[in-house]
């Protein structure tokens, strides 16, 4: 097979045949197909030898298969492209390329962003027209839930405890990342390890202080008492666009921790250096997304 390097007459990267879009694509089949499972229970224990060899008795472990698939599709694919930029092939107009295929990334990832507040705002602004429909089975509990936004039955959390102290180490985040960005710029590498490394800490926290507010809100049963039974929407919208919120935040912090230790085997320069840039865009993404959701979710309609 030819080589795709060979002989190039224009300022264009044409990659060589690689394995990993098929390979990650399979992979994230299996992992959504083994979460699907796991979290709906849809093999029971006792299905049989070949049921239980593919899930596990615990029926995570397809999961988690495809799970490892996925990440080493990542590790796989960004090396690779590492590999294509430090043999020249990332030339200012693959460069370029590379930075409109980042701003449409993140313009896709907006759009998730827009359906969950759509369906909130739909929910939070007409409740009350949409209890006001023909009544069919249980619709009348529902109805008299909707009433009210939030609905009668939950108990929401305080916006100004947990919530606010992850808005305040987002916004710290936002600016120690700029902070290591334009010191790389200006060529301080100590100053840019330091600011990264406090980036990814902070990154780490907000994972940690969102997974007790969760445990806090399932142990409370705050969104699904008794009382809130007919209720479930606000619970399921909140853990959508929260948990949605929350594994970008996660993806970033690792895409951060890749850059640092990039960073550390001198692998960037003031004057390339688009893997981090990018991080840092997708960072920031991350920190507008979490002002409107606290905004919006946590205090104005909280």
């Amino acid at each position: 097979m030819a080589d795709a390097h060979a002989a190039p007459h224009h300022d264009y990267h044409l990659v060589n045949p690689s394995p990993w879009p098929l390979v990650s694509s399979i992979a994230v089949t299996i992992m959504m197909l083994g979460a699907v499972v796991w979290m709906k229970g849809l093999v029971p224990a006792d299905s049989g030898p070949i049921a239980l060899a593919l899930f596990g008795d615990g029926q995570a472990a397809l999961f988690f298969a495809g799970l490892a698939g996925v990440l080493v599709s990542m590790a796989g694919w960004w090396a690779d492209v590492i590999k294509e930029s430090r043999s020249g092939d990332h030339t200012p107009v693959v460069s370029i390329g590379l930075r409109y295929g980042m701003i449409l990334f993140i313009a896709s990832e907006v759009m998730f962003f827009v359906a969950f507040f759509w369906v909130f705002f739909e929910m939070a602004i007409f409740n009350e027209a949409r209890a006001h429909v023909p009544e069919i089975g249980n619709w009348a509990e529902t109805a008299a839930a909707w009433s009210t936004w939030p609905p009668r039955g939950v108990e929401v959390l305080d916006a100004w405890q947990l919530p606010l102290l992850n808005t305040l180490i987002l916004l710290l985040s936002g600016t120690t990342v700029t902070w290591a960005h334009h010191a790389l710029q200006v060529g301080d590498r100590n100053a840019t390890k330091l600011g990264l490394a406090i980036t990814v800490a902070l990154g780490v926290l907000f994972t940690i202080i969102q997974v007790y507010e969760y445990q806090h809100i399932l142990h409370e049963n705050l969104f699904f008492n008794e009382e809130a039974l007919n209720s479930g929407l606000y619970g399921s919208i909140f853990f959508m666009a929260t948990g949605f919120h929350g594994f970008h935040v996660l993806i970033g912090t690792i895409f951060l921790t890749v850059c640092l230790l990039r960073l550390l085997a001198g692998q960037m320069t003031p004057e390339k250096h688009f893997g981090f840039e990018a991080a840092a865009w997708y960072w920031h993404f991350v920190d507008v997304v979490w002002l409107f959701l606290f905004a919006f979710v946590y205090v104005a309609f909280g």
